[in-house]
């Protein structure tokens, strides 16, 4: 008799947490395009203060704004219980936990306490309650704040309410400071459109905010990225630094492959509980993914930085109980410190990863980044301009990956990758001159020269051999790009041209605005060329946006597809993911195929298209010719 197999714990979090953060970003979307065009100021106050509410499930919002003499606030707007009874009140700046924080320009949670004096700890630990407030901070000037009291349900606001807080504030808060100037000076028409331009920007920042990893529950990579590009900003407007340590865990392999990924990740839920509890207000602790964190630590020098590494460090000491054994682990911390190691995310980023990896060469704890050993500094200037001379001359070439039906092995389509071999530097990695040709402003024209060339060569193989579709790869910035549409009428002339094409976007797309979104996707379908949702599993996409875009295929991410034949929990989120996109009418892909195992498990699942080295590395086109005329 058959059994109903129990879908594991950690399976239905991750489902409640997908749900979760959907339901969060939908709620900013929808912030966003309500407050985006509107200049009527009661009327943002009232939706920023619906909004909020409903974000951190509190009781009442309140919105002190602090008013021009800068002596006394009022309550602008609010939402929730007494809110008509507040609005209007007007109170001097040291009344009040709402004078604390627009007179600190700092966040009020109950977490405070722990960092104030004991003199003021015993003052406000009496009045405070349940209250959440974060400040609002526009372009031009400090506003005010948004507070929360009591929280539904009688629980106290926790980080997580904060950080959504925060995040919200960030949004909204330009938002309102242009209702304040066209009620406050229709003069300011000029300034008004620099903001509104500030508001959009502040919407691209939404396109890299994806899901909080599922096995620690931190911010991921994106959301990393994020927050630190916003404490880099706050520390040049206040000329401060900021102390960056990247953190992986030694030996984790073995660990791995001692108790099996499933005890490796409970080990990684631990170690980052221990981390959490050092982790101060406005600090970010997050995994970027595998065995490593990152901490971001604001308002922090050298000396500070290299303190909290010993701290950070120390936590691991107390041995971690896996399986009844006890396990000691050890890490190695790289450490940057902005501004003196680099100014935007990419760099601090790099110089931790080479400080990280010298420590871990010289057994050290930690170590400080050093210029003078790093040889990626001293020739990066050398690789920028070969980069752009290798796209003026052509020196790129393309490289293509089959993708076979899973039931007859046929070739169907193809995915284009870049390669590069430099006369100077030999063979360069695709991740380092694609990162370089998006610091320069060149990977618009290096897509659109991919594009050109993988059509050219799709026609002669329709010609040669049949139909075979070539797969793009698309960033955001490319897709997003006022040219896009004049830039792509250049280069594929009809339908027929299109049959050859499909695009491969990924998830983070949807968080860009919807409507511009749909109407640039609608417009590709309109040529013929399919969508594909790359590395799905791994970023943020509604279900109900699926529903609603032209999209033809998802690619399931090779993080699930590497160990799924013998991973339950990857066997159970690629099987969810195969029904979920043949109830969309979507094709499955799956990449990172690379065992007889996981070929006839994903055929039992009844995905559509296999991609991976089991099948084909990538390969120049005399090769790959040579393949579709005798294939695995």
């Amino acid at each position: 008799m058959n059994t109903k197999k129990k879908v594991p714990s950690n399976v239905i979090d991750l489902s409640r947490i997908l749900r979760q953060k959907e339901t969060e970003i939908e709620l900013l979307q929808k912030t966003f395009t309500e407050i985006g065009s509107e200049l009527n100021l009661s009327r943002v106050f009232q939706i920023v203060s619906e909004r909020a509410r409903t974000l951190i499930d509190a009781e009442t919002i309140l919105i002190p704004i602090l008013n021009y003499d800068s002596q006394t606030y009022t309550y602008r707007g609010a939402s929730g219980k007494n809110a008509e009874e507040i609005v209007g009140e007007s109170l001097p700046l040291n009344f009040g936990v709402c004078g604390w924080v627009l007179k600190h320009k700092k966040p009020w949670w109950r977490g405070m306490l722990d960092e104030l004096s004991d003199d003021e700890k015993n003052r406000w630990e009496k009045k405070v309650g349940n209250i959440l407030l974060v400040p609002l901070q526009g372009k031009k000037r400090f506003l005010g704040g948004i507070s929360g009291l009591n929280k539904v349900g009688g629980k106290g606001f926790d980080r997580r309410d904060l950080n959504l807080l925060q995040i919200f504030a960030g949004i909204v808060s330009v938002a309102i400071e242009n209702a304040m100037v066209v009620k406050n000076n229709e003069e300011f028409r000029t300034e008004l459109k620099l903001l509104n331009n500030q508001l959009s920007d502040n919407n691209k920042q939404l396109e890299y905010l994806s899901l909080y990893d599922p096995v620690t529950a931190l911010p991921n990579r994106s959301l990393s990225h994020y927050r630190l590009t916003q404490d880099i900003k706050d520390a040049e407007f206040g000329k401060s630094n900021i102390g960056i340590l990247l953190i992986d865990i030694d030996r984790f392999k073995d660990i791995n492959d001692t108790y099996g990924h499933e005890q490796g990740d409970h080990l990684l839920n631990k170690i980052a509980r221990r981390f959490e509890q050092r982790i101060r207000n406005h600090e970010t602790l997050a995994r970027l993914g595998g065995d490593e964190f990152i901490i971001v630590l604001p308002e922090h020098n050298k000396h500070q930085t290299i303190k909290r590494a010993e701290q950070f460090i120390n936590s691991l000491q107390e041995a971690f109980v896996i399986k009844g054994n006890n396990i000691v682990v050890n890490a190695s911390i790289g450490i940057a410190i902005y501004p003196e190691h680099g100014n935007a995310y990419s760099h601090l980023l790099k110089h931790a990863d080479v400080a990280m990896y010298a420590a871990k060469n010289s057994n050290l704890s930690f170590n400080v980044y050093d210029p003078e050993n790093d040889r990626l500094v001293k020739g990066h200037l050398t690789l920028v301009s070969e980069v752009r001379k290798a796209l003026e001359e052509k020196h790129f070439k393309l490289y293509y990956q089959a993708k076979v039906n899973a039931s007859d092995g046929q070739i169907i389509a193809a995915e284009v990758l870049g390669r590069w071999h430099s006369h100077t530097l030999g063979e360069v990695s695709p991740e380092i001159f694609i990162d370089i040709l998006a610091e320069s402003n060149l990977l618009d024209e290096y897509t659109y020269w991919a594009i050109k060339t993988a059509l050219a060569q799709a026609k002669e193989w329709q010609a040669a051999f049949r139909p075979i579709r070539i797969a793009v790869n698309l960033s955001p910035h490319t897709l997003m790009h006022p040219d896009f549409k004049q830039r792509i009428d250049q280069l594929i002339k009809d339908e027929s041209d299109g049959a050859l094409l499909t695009f491969e976007i990924t998830e983070n797309l949807f968080l860009s605005e919807f409507d511009r979104v749909s109407d640039v996707l609608e417009y590709i379908h309109s040529l013929g060329v399919e969508l594909s949702i790359d590395d799905y599993g791994t970023g943020y996409s509604s279900l109900n946006l699926l529903r609603r875009l032209k999209v033809s295929e998802l690619k399931i991410d090779r993080s699930f597809i590497e160990d799924v034949a013998h991973n339950k929990d990857d066997k159970v989120i690629v099987h969810s993911i195969i029904e979920l996109a043949h109830n969309l009418g979507l094709k499955v892909v799956a990449e990172g195929v690379e065992t007889e195992d996981a070929l006839n498990l994903l055929k039992k699942l009844g995905c559509d298209i296999i991609q991976g080295f089991l099948i084909s590395k990538p390969l120049p086109v005399k090769e790959f010719n040579a393949f579709i005329r005798e294939p695995r």
